[in-house]
């Protein structure tokens, strides 16, 4: 008997995502399965967007809208570990 096995889904996010679509780093799978971010060790649920290898997070400012009608974002520099929520 041989069985396909699908691919499992990886336990671990990946080092970098954006909740952008225009970015090269969107991944709407992922973020709709649910992504949590924890910033020095705090939760946070502004975070546009996050890279763990060069910790980093941009996190959204208000409504403030940028001349391009994008989110005003402001660029953090720490520890970043992010999670699947579910």
């Amino acid at each position: 008997m041989t069985e396909t096995a699908s691919p499992a889904p990886t336990d671990t996010p990946p080092d970098r995502l954006c909740v952008d679509p225009s970015s090269p780093f969107h991944n709407a799978e992922l973020l709709q399965r649910g992504i949590g971010i924890r910033f020095k060790g705090v939760e946070k649920t502004n975070v546009e967007e996050y890279c763990v290898s060069e910790g980093w997070v941009r996190l959204a400012v208000g409504k403030t809208l940028d001349r391009h009608g994008k989110q005003m974002t402001v660029k953090l520099q720490g520890t970043v570990e992010p999670y699947f929520e579910s």
